[in-house]
């Protein structure tokens, strides 16, 4: 059959978090003549979420397209976080090339290393992109040689160790050829794209393939597929025929063509082959399914992405304030809603439990399971969810567990500190390098289990200086027990509201997660005891009146200020006996059993079984 070649480009922009992918993007955006000179255009457009903007990270991949010389050049802006690889490997299929970016002063970081050797498993050509060049402390040559050390631990082709390398400050959107001197615009960048990103070669008259790599919901239109057509081409109100993941086919109609430029997408009366698109009118299409030709009917392979290490229980409310804030609080709200959630995040998995109430579900990281969380939050749920655990294999008759390759950086003097953390951790220690102004680069080995709760603990050893980073390295055989070092918890015995008296007399018993005035119930959780072991607390206890003076003691009761538990925070404090409580408003930690008797009863009857053993 002949071929011929579709002249756009197609090309991922791939990078560790923080490299400064969407910084770049904005500026591809800017210089490709996208908007009009009056248009507003917000920093970071691409992270159109309300958590990426937050957290200033990117969650979900996304596309643009921009044209430069009469080339259409569809741009993929990917996550930098490694929970959210699995956002990198769906879209990777998609493309014809990546751009790398590395920083000029930290050089290739760990998820550097994830995210280049998917590309190059999959025979993708690489430009490397320098960023962050015009910092004082740049060494673009150091880095250009790690680059291509990491190149050749990945096996890359000679083809793909021959990679172009461009000079960039995606923050001043210029770019260069040359490290010594950059240039006053983007145009060497979008030269590099269009000489060394192949254009798609597509078969004339082939039947119509189009796989589907993400979803987008439209308030008129419904559910809209977005993809690449690997051959033919799609056409409004035209039949095609659906496979499924499992590979079951019906017959489906294609209503609307959509094609995308700059930050929308427009309507178009053909998608061609080569070309990334979207199309609507197919009401139960999914991630990693193709539409194909009815005339010959042939599907493309499945997208797959590593499976996840690490599983929480997600469960109905049931504390005693279940129901006060959230719109959504029954476990039929709850199961649709998780199982709408595995139609675009191809990393999650779901599985059924013994509760009809509870589900366990399994992510790539604590990060990747917050952001779920904390987005259904902020549509309106209320659930409770667990301490994450991770998810054991048997490999030839050997129990393993997930490993992470962690990486970090520390001043010198909080040294000793870490090293002593990692090793009640069953950390190992694989390198170490002395650099400038005191900092120390620091490799280690360490069990998916000894990273739970580590940040906290890391960020409190640096005093907030430390930079930490993790990849997940394989499976390996079991470490052994680790014992978490951390004080019991304060317990509520009482419902109520918190007063200073009662918050005061508690105070010197550990560290306040709550100040006066916030209602609590019996067994929820408002500190961290200084000692291990619970301890129960009245914190809503009230001062008894003698006299009148006396009636405006609690003003003169100076309290700590609490330590306000975040999402992110509480789900790596809790135990295994411990939930979280989400809602819309509050997060809250409580106990498994609420009342204190039973679970006294519950303890005895542990130790007990222990003692038998």
């Amino acid at each position: 059959m002949p071929v011929r070649v579709n002249q756009n480009r197609n090309v991922a922009i791939i990078a560790h978090v923080d490299h400064g992918k969407t910084t770049l993007v904005d500026g591809l955006l800017r210089q490709g003549n996208v908007f009009r000179d009056n248009e507003d255009f917000a920093e970071r457009a691409m992270d159109r979420m309300d958590l990426e903007r937050e957290r200033g990270i990117t969650i979900m991949a996304k596309n643009t397209a921009v044209h430069y010389n009469g080339t259409k050049i569809n741009i993929m802006d990917t996550p930098g976080h490694a929970d959210f690889g699995g956002e990198v490997e769906r879209v990777l299929g998609l493309v014809d090339g990546v751009l790398l970016l590395v920083d000029a002063v930290d050089g290739p970081m760990p998820q550097t290393k994830f995210v280049l050797g998917k590309a190059l498993k999959l025979g993708l050509k690489a430009i490397v992109v320098i960023n962050k060049v015009d910092r004082h402390n740049a060494r673009p040559d150091w880095v250009v040689d790690q680059t291509f050390d990491l190149f050749v631990n990945l096996n890359a082709s000679n083809e793909q160790l021959d990679f172009p390398i461009v000079y960039a400050s995606a923050l001043q959107g210029v770019a260069s050829l040359d490290a010594t001197q950059l240039g006053t615009d983007l145009r060497p960048l979008y030269d590099t794209i269009l000489e060394h990103i192949p254009a798609p070669e597509v078969e004339v008259d082939a039947p119509l393939q189009m796989l589907v790599t993400s979803i987008e919901y439209d308030i008129h239109r419904g559910r809209v597929a977005v993809g690449r057509v690997f051959g033919g081409v799609m056409k409004p109100n035209s039949q095609v025929i659906h496979f499924d993941r499992d590979g079951r086919s019906k017959t489906a109609k294609v209503v609307q063509v959509f094609t995308y430029r700059g930050l929308k997408r427009f309507e178009t009366e053909a998608g061609e082959s080569g070309d990334i698109i979207a199309i609507s009118g197919v009401p139960d299409v999914y991630v990693g399914e193709t539409l194909a030709d009815p005339a010959n009917p042939k599907p493309l392979p499945v997208t797959r992405v590593e499976e996840p290490t690490l599983r929480m229980t997600f469960s109905v409310n049931t504390s005693p304030f279940a129901g006060r804030e959230g719109q959504y609080c029954t476990s039929p709200h709850l199961k649709v809603r998780l199982h709408r959630e595995l139609e675009t995040n191809v990393a999650l998995r779901l599985e059924a439990t013994d509760s009809p109430d509870a589900w366990a579900v399994a992510g790539r990281g604590e990060l990747h399971l917050a952001i779920f969380i904390e987005t259904m939050r902020r549509e309106g749920y209320e659930l409770q969810v667990s301490q994450p655990e991770v998810i054991y294999r048997t490999i030839e008759d050997t129990l393993c567990e997930p490993w992470e390759q962690l990486t970090l950086d520390v001043h010198e003097d909080y040294l000793g500190n870490v090293v002593e953390l990692l090793g009640r951790r069953r950390a190992e220690l694989q390198n170490m390098e002395y650099r400038a102004n005191n900092e120390v680069h620091v490799e280690y080995l360490i069990p998916t289990r000894g990273l739970i709760g580590f940040r906290t603990d890391f960020l409190t050893e640096t005093r907030g200086t430390g930079i930490l980073n993790t990849e997940f390295s394989g499976y390996r055989p079991l470490a052994g027990a680790i014992h978490r070092v951390r004080g019991g918890s304060l317990v509520a015995t009482e419902m109520g509201p918190t007063t200073p008296f009662g918050l005061s007399n508690s105070e010197p018993r550990g560290t306040l997660f709550l100040g006066p005035q916030i209602e609590v119930y019996e067994g929820m959780v408002v500190g961290q005891h200084v000692r291990e072991g619970d301890l129960d607390v009245n914190v809503c206890k009230k001062k008894h009146l003698t006299n009148m003076r006396s009636s405006n003691a609690d003003d003169a009761i100076r309290l700590t200020p609490p330590v306000i538990m975040s999402l992110d925070r509480a789900l790596e404090y809790i135990g295994p006996d411990e939930l979280v409580e989400v809602t819309p408003q509050t997060i809250r930690i409580r106990k498994r059993t609420l009342n204190k008797d039973q679970r006294r009863k519950e303890d005895k009857q542990e130790k007990d079984l222990n003692a038998t053993r």
